[in-house]
Order: structure tokens, then C-alpha cells, then sequence
């Protein structure tokens, strides 16, 4: 508890009684008490709001799924780049999707092929390139 082992919570205990006093202690337990049981109404309190807003069950959450140090990024990386997007179409759906979908993938492979010429503007030899001086 807090990096403290028995003997030095014996010593802590016992400064704190000396320092107390006998006459105030019991009113210092009973604080303490009541300090106790209204940090575990609240907790047990915040536990039903999130049950009630999330709609789940906290104790029955998989945490090791939403663990960060379980994902490797070039795994990650490697899986989205092996992945094969293309999904075939199904036998039972409908031609008019299957032709929808051959048409848009027919109209998309010349766009990606048809790029238009790149243009590149010099200045003539001893000319200074343009400078805006409110530019940052």
C-alpha cells in the first residue's frame, strides 16, 4: 500500500497517535471511517452511472482487447497492405449490381491511367524568383 512495508506502517502508526493524542483519536477513527465507506458509496456509485450510460457490464469488458501494447504497427502496416480489397460479388445478387460495379471499375481504371501533362515554368537566366514578404 503506497510503497510502504508493515514496519514502517507500524512507525507511521504510532507518530500519528502520539501526534494525535489520546483524546482525539477516537474522533480522528471515526473520520477516517467515514472517509472510507464514502469513497467506496462513490465508487461503487460512479461504476452504476457508467453501467447505466454504457449499457455494459464493467467486469465482463475483455481490457487485454483495448490493451495499446498488444499492436505491432508493421504488422498492422504489413496486413493492410496484403489485404485484398477487391470482394467478388456474390452469385445471388442482383446483375444490375454486378453490372453497376464492373461498369464503375471499367470507368476507374482509365482515370487512374490519364494524368495530365505536367507543367513546369522556368524563368529566364538572371531573373529573381518571385518573393512575397508577408508569406511565412
Amino acid at each position: 500500500m503506497f510503497g510502504i512495508n508493515g514496519p514502517e506502517f507500524f512507525l507511521l502508526l504510532i507518530i500519528g497517535i502520539l501526534v494525535i493524542g489520546p483524546q482525539r483519536l477516537p474522533e480522528y477513527t471515526q473520520k477516517l471511517a467515514n472517509l472510507v465507506k464514502e469513497v467506496r458509496r462513490m465508487a461503487s456509485g460512479a461504476r452504476e452511472q457508467i453501467k447505466e450510460e454504457v449499457g455494459i457490464d464493467i467486469d465482463d469488458v475483455d481490457w487485454k482487447k483495448y490493451d495499446p501494447r498488444q499492436y505491432d504497427p508493421r504488422r498492422i502496416i504489413k496486413e493492410a497492405l496484403l489485404d485484398d480489397d477487391t470482394k467478388p460479388v456474390s452469385s445471388g445478387a442482383p446483375a444490375a449490381v454486378a453490372a453497376v460495379s464492373g461498369a464503375a471499375a471499367a470507368a476507374a481504371a482509365p482515370a487512374v491511367t490519364s494524368r495530365p501533362a505536367r507543367v513546369v515554368q522556368t524563368l529566364p537566366p538572371g531573373t529573381a524568383a518571385p518573393f512575397d514578404t508577408e508569406a511565412t
